[in-house]
């Protein structure tokens, strides 16, 4: 088969190869590989398998130096569609995250929504039933009728499937900043419960095993989603772009699921993927390779839902809700009546080879014949070094170095509620509302604490905590440092709750990975992931990486976004953020310093970002979620809060407002505007039974991390001096109101 010439639809040369996204150097190499000309087909698969979205190709060199492996992984990073954390019993949590930006710009609500879709089916073809979903999203400012028809398209698409499909949307961040205008970002992750012993691969074996395709029939939807729609910079041509975005059915989605885990629990499965970006492309090719075998694919069986499809467009198409299986020979009939009770197409559509080929067959003509190996990562697709370059704009920035003016008691009550009103920092209630958080009955906390926590049902008393974290305005103004603190944060926050940190995923946000100083960015950040990681024990378990995120007006700031995964042995022991009991005692645990850089009362006071990130250094981030985790699972702290966007005078606010308590302190430190909304890192607030103060204390003291008490619980204002008092039910109203009213207007 393989000395065969497949046929060509239509004639092919390295102009055609530049239209379809690859350069003429990689036109040479794919003529090199192949022995000749590639087919239309073919040089349409090359496209998109070595396009940035599939094969990592700027990109896997950095990845590379991440950790990993490692901890409670159950499979190496890359391994399969989504990483796996061990969390005893004989079970694992499966999660993953990944971006549909460039979709959701075109087509917000679709966008979005097949966003959610994409990585529920990553997780569920592993074997895992979703328990949370999770989002983190970044837009412009909302002061312009197209990001408030973004916002809303976007909520509207994450919260139809999700409630939909039947999963809880338990957490997730929105921020707001003028780069991300035309081009927003939509992360989503998902997060599953599986057997260990009992997970299924995306890996192909057994000449002569059967393969399927299983799900929804095949439609001109999503052509080119992965080589040219995420690949690209948005201009006046975006618009014409809808094409590229995929259409889909929560409701069929839900039936697949069903049908994939009962036939993976039969164990006629031998590998399964979901067919994401590239389609039948990617899922024939990664499948093979991993196998290190082949396919036989005719086309002519695949269930098509519009008429006169070409090869090239049924194999780069995108149609959502589909999946590639390969079922143990003899087991078919058992595989389809599987399929039939849950009312899921099922069609055999070739072979499982030993040639190590992905040949295809359309209208009884081969038109493709490609080594699998050729296509995939760690295979003979490219891999590049790029160019590195210090951005200028740094040392510009870094020059502008105060800690803003002495805010006196009139002026902070306007600065506070500036910053509560703030769409970034203001309550997210009106988004939030519109996913269904309890559906699945495993949801424990939601939004009233750092990170949302799930118990798992198959494990009683044992529950995981999951939230999605990442400051981009540091990683802008140190790349370095910001990344350091993206991790930092992530796992800060499943603390905060009572939870270990074990494992990240990784959605890495960039502009165009050609420019030196992008890549600059790019570069550093991963290194300051790494090293955190490395601190907090906290491998990488996989993820994504989206470059091109920018137009020819805005270039968004690098976006590692982080998801965190934490485990709680004892859901008892959990806490949240609110003041909930009269005479506790309010401290301040950790670092106070002094900085204003590229925080939030910057952005809305002085109208600008500059300065360098909130310093941070990695021992003290260790110690001190060290001890603050020891100390919530012995019952000593009873609330915990880290301090992040609008410092730590925010910090407390919000404490008072989850409560429903507010909070008699005095305030121990300078009142420039630094030390009041400064976003110093390392830092957390904690209530404590005052008969636990003072032991505490003397732990703090022996572990070398700071305790400085605040004040009290009580009453229902919050006083941060004699004489500066706000009320609670004053502050709710600026917090809850502000982006309902902005969404309205």
């Amino acid at each position: 088969m393989t000395d065969m010439t497949p046929h060509s639809e239509i004639s092919v040369t390295s102009s055609t190869a530049k239209e379809l996204g690859l350069t003429e150097s990689e036109f040479e190499r794919i003529c090199g590989v192949l022995g000749r000309t590639p087919t239309y087909t073919e040089l349409g698969v090359y496209s998109v398998m070595w396009s940035e979205h599939c094969s990592y190709k700027n990109s896997i060199l950095q990845l590379k130096t991440l950790p990993r492996s490692g901890g409670r992984m159950l499979v190496a990073a890359g391994e399969e569609n989504a990483g796996v954390i061990d969390v005893g019993g004989g079970y694992g949590v499966a999660f993953k995250i990944e971006s549909h930006n460039h979709p959701s710009a075109v087509e917000p609500f679709q966008g979005a929504a097949t966003g959610v879709g994409g990585i529920l089916r990553d997780i569920f073809t592993m074997g895992a039933r979703p328990i949370a979903a999770l989002n983190s999203l970044r837009f412009g400012e909302p002061d312009t009728a197209r990001t408030k028809y973004l916002v809303k398209g976007v909520v509207a698409g994450i919260g139809h499937y999700g409630n939909c499909f039947g999963v809880p949307t338990v957490a997730g961040e929105v921020y707001f900043d003028r780069c991300y205008t035309d081009n927003p970002l939509v992360n989503a992750m998902a997060v599953g419960v599986l057997k260990a012993d009992a997970m299924a691969s995306a890996t192909a074996s057994g000449p002569g095993n059967p393969v399927f395709i299983m799900g929804s029939s095949t439609g001109r939807d999503g052509i080119h989603g992965a080589s040219l729609l995420a690949s690209r910079e948005f201009d006046e041509e975006t618009e014409n772009m809808r094409p590229t975005v995929q259409v889909g059915d929560p409701f069929a989605e839900k039936l697949l699921l069903e049908a994939s885990l009962e036939l993976i629990n039969a164990n006629v499965v031998v590998g399964m993927q979901d067919m994401g970006a590239a389609g039948i492309s990617c899922s024939t090719a990664e499948m093979s390779a991993k196998g290190q075998v082949g396919m036989r694919i005719d086309l002519d069986k695949v269930p098509l839902r519009e008429a006169d499809m070409s090869a090239y467009e049924i194999m780069l198409s995108e149609s959502q809700e589909r999946m590639l299986v390969v079922i143990e020979k003899g087991k078919e009939a058992i595989a389809a009546a599987v399929c039939a009770k849950w009312d899921v197409p099922f069609v055999c559509i070739g072979e499982v080879t030993d040639d190590e080929h992905v040949s295809i067959f359309r209208k009884g003509q081969l038109v493709a014949c490609i080594p699998a190996q050729s296509l995939v990562l760690g295979g003979d697709a490219p891999v590049y070094v790029r160019e590195q370059k210090r951005p200028e704009y740094l040392d510009e920035l870094h020059r502008h170095v105060d800690k803003g003016p002495v805010i006196d008691t009139a002026g902070f009550t306007d600065v506070l509620q500036r910053l509560l009103a703030s769409p970034t920092i203001a309550s997210k209630r009106w988004v939030y509302e519109q996913y269904d958080s309890q559906v699945g009955d495993n949801t424990v906390m939601r939004s009233s604490g750092d990170a949302a926590v799930l118990r798992i049902k198959e494990l009683p008393g044992k529950a995981v905590a999951v939230t999605t974290d990442c400051n981009s305005r540091y990683v802008y103004l140190n790349p370095y440092r910001g990344g350091l603190i993206a991790v930092a944060e992530a796992a800060r926050n499943c603390v905060c709750v009572g939870a270990e940190p074990v494992a990240i995923t990784n959605c890495l946000n960039f502009g165009n990975p050609y420019d030196p100083e992008v890549y600059y960015q790019f570069a550093e950040a991963i290194r300051g992931m790494g090293d955190m990681c490395r601190a907090l024990e906290t491998p990488v378990t996989g993820g994504n990486v989206s470059f091109h995120n920018e137009s020819q007006s805005h270039a968004v700031f690098p976006t590692p976004t982080i998801g965190m995964l934490g485990l709680i042995d004892d859901v008892s022991t959990i806490v949240g953020k609110g003041f909930t009991a009269e005479g506790d005692v309010v401290a301040l645990l950790g670092w106070h310093r002094s900085e204003l850089g590229g925080s939030e009362y910057q952005k809305v006071m002085q109208g600008r970002i500059t300065g360098d990130a909130p310093w941070i250094d990695i021992n003290e981030e260790v110690r001190l979620q060290k001890i603050l985790l020891s100390s919530i699972r012995k019952g000593i702290v009873r609330a915990a809060h880290d301090c992040s966007e609008g410092g730590l005078a925010v910090a407390v606010a919000e404490m008072a407002m989850s409560g429903e308590h507010g909070a008699q302190l005095n305030w121990p430190y300078d009142r420039h505007a630094a030390d009041l909304f400064g976003e110093a890192q390392s830092r957390v607030v904690v209530t404590l039974r005052p008969d636990a103060y003072e032991a505490f204390e003397a732990e703090c003291f022996a572990s070398n991390v700071p305790l400085v008490r605040l004040g009290t619980v009580g009453g229902d204002a919050l006083t941060m001096w004699s004489g500066c008092s706000i009320s609670v039910e004053a502050l709710r109203g600026v917090y809850e109101g502000a982006l309902p009213s902005i969404m309205a207007s």
